[in-house]
């Protein structure tokens, strides 16, 4: 997890330009650098360092004797490098694991290299010789990436919007910033001024493909066929292997625990490959929660059975709410869901960065979006429409839970790992016939618990678990953690604000006091940036009026059963 800036064909005065790449000190704390592109006084790289592989050689833009003409900065991990590198033979000057993008491109070009790449990554790749920049995003954005581009050909790249939205411009006073989409690359030609022509933009991934890094792997052989314990048996290989590449780092690994399904089956698992790995200390295991919580009090139940150092932080409705402003800064967004779920996962990280020396954080983040977990699958009208809701999800988690998960982490110089968005795996389990994958017996993820049910991973109780949404599982369910924000909201946007709503927001209207808090917060932060949510996240299916899964009448007669 690092933080990269870049510009091309800077009007402004370079050094002033650079105060901009300052607002994403938080992604690196390590260290930072900032870099003149020789033969261009008007184009430079920026770089925060959290130095979580090779200490010595790992600052960036990274160049290498053998191609001087070759600048990269990314932001990610490459968990096939040494592979790739053993692979093609190739010679590496360094210990990081982003040089095998360099040798990549000059073996096969751009389109090659990020087919090829097993990991998680956001890249700027600059060839002064054939004088083209591209820009490369993972295949859920799990790495962020944003730009903004003006018709005079001035590029401006970086890993938060934050870091873009004050630089200066002479074409315009409002420069457009926007998110690279995931799972595509875009090539641009530089011209000698500096300044840059977009030539083509291409998507190279889509999740339900298998990748082409799959030729270089070392998975154990699947086996063919959709027979329930046969693919039983190929999900938990795929499982282990996603956790077991993503121990790459030389930093203290910790993992976030919530006692739902997704993040208890990430803390077991990991618990088991680091004692397989002998790394000699223990894992720490982080919940959040208010008194009463019902995901503390399952997350010490897993924690007791796998046997983590597990840690327990308290806040209190008080400081949820003083929260908010830090927290839709930190967001870039005012979606309702993400901000709400965002307050726990800022606060537990605060915790993580100040108390702790774990580092690199895994999390269940994904699971539900690929495994079809939220509540109201159970009103799909069919498995094909399911399978379509869960991969549209999938297309979206840039926008909303990856979003949440990267940015809360990143704000204290965390690292995030999501396996259950691992390549292999979640191909492999997109591409399983849609009615294996659709809740069963009134129990959403069926088939994931299934595929764990005979492991002893995790408690019984807590494999069949029904879903608790994260905003909600930290707080009683008594007093749920959307209305204790309400009630707060209520005294804060009156009814005439309200009213006035359309016209103050003609885009993304706010339909709830909530929404409407959200969105001036948002305004103040970033005022005219709100096309960067495209709509706020809601459920299908059912006539809801709030993401809340609480609301829903599935969780209410599940809750009472």
């Amino acid at each position: 997890m690092c933080g990269i800036w870049a510009l091309f064909g800077s009007d402004d005065c370079l050094a002033v330009q650079c105060l901009s790449a300052m607002k994403i000190a938080h992604r690196g704390p390590d260290a930072f650098r900032f870099e003149n592109v020789n033969g261009y006084t008007n184009c430079c790289f920026g770089f925060h360092r959290l130095a979580v592989v090779d200490q010595l050689f790992g600052m960036q833009p990274i160049r290498v004797k053998k191609y001087p003409y070759l600048w990269l900065c990314y932001n990610g991990e490459i968990y096939n490098h040494v592979k790739l590198q053993h692979h093609f033979e190739f010679e590496y000057q360094t210990k990081v694991d982003g040089e095998i993008i360099l040798h990549l491109y000059d073996k096969g070009g751009i389109e090659q290299t990020v087919c090829m790449l097993d990991g998680v990554f956001a890249f700027i790749l600059l060839d002064t010789a054939n004088k083209k920049v591209f820009l490369g995003r993972d295949t859920y954005g799990v790495r962020p990436l944003f730009k903004a581009m003006t018709e005079d050909g001035f590029l401006a790249v970086c890993s938060e919007a934050k870091g873009l939205v004050n630089l200066k411009h002479s074409m315009t006073p409002f420069l457009k910033v926007e998110p690279f989409l995931p799972g595509h690359y875009e090539v641009l030609d530089l011209k000698p001024n500096g300044k840059v022509a977009s030539v083509e933009m291409v998507k190279f991934h889509h999740c339900r493909d298998e990748p082409l890094h799959a030729l270089y792997d070392s998975v154990e052989k699947l086996f063919p066929g959709f027979e329930i314990e046969t693919v039983k048996s190929n999900l938990r290989i795929l499982f282990d292997n996603a956790i077991k590449k993503r121990l790459m780092t030389h930093r203290r690994i910790g993992c976030l625990l919530s006692g739902g399904l997704d993040s208890s089956l990430v803390a077991a698992t990991l618990l088991k490959q680091l004692k397989a790995a002998q790394v000699q200390y223990p894992l720490q295991t982080f919940a959040i929660g208010m008194e009463d919580s019902p995901d503390l009090l399952a997350a010490r139940k897993v924690a007791n059975h796998i046997g983590s150092e597990h840690h327990e932080v308290l806040f209190n409705s008080e400081e949820g709410i003083q929260a908010l402003d830090e927290v839709i800064f930190s967001l870039e967004t005012y979606d309702i869901t993400t901000v709400r779920a965002s307050v726990g996962m800022y606060l537990i990280s605060k915790y993580i960065r100040k108390n702790t020396d774990s580092v690199v954080i895994f999390s269940g983040e994904g699971s539900d979006e690929l495994t079809q977990g939220y509540i109201y699958f159970h009103k799909a009208p069919s498995p094909e429409k399911a399978e379509e809701e869960s991969e549209r999800l999938l297309k979206e988690l840039y926008l909303f839970d990856v979003l949440r998960a990267d940015r809360t982490t990143a704000a204290h110089g965390l690292e995030l790992r999501v396996p259950f968005l691992d390549h292999r795996f979640s191909s492999y389990y997109l591409s399983l016939p849609p009615d294996m994958r659709i809740p069963k017996n009134g129990i959403e993820k069926h088939l994931l618990r299934e595929t764990f049910e005979d492991s002893d991973l995790i408690p019984k109780e807590i494999l069949w678990r029904p879903k608790e949404a994260f905003s909600d599982g930290i707080t009683s369910v008594k007093n749920s953690w959307f209305r204790i924000l309400q009630e707060y909201v209520e005294h804060q946007v009156d009814d005439t604000m309200m009213a006035a709503a359309a016209q103050k927001f003609p885009f993304n209207t706010p339909k709830t006091k909530e929404g409407y808090y959200y969105r001036q917060i948002f305004e103040r932060h970033y005022p005219g940036r709100a096309d960067w949510l495209t709509h706020y996240w809601m459920p299908r299916w059912i006539n809801a009026t709030d993401p809340s899964a609480r609301t829903l009448t599935h969780y209410k007669s599940a809750a009472k059963a």
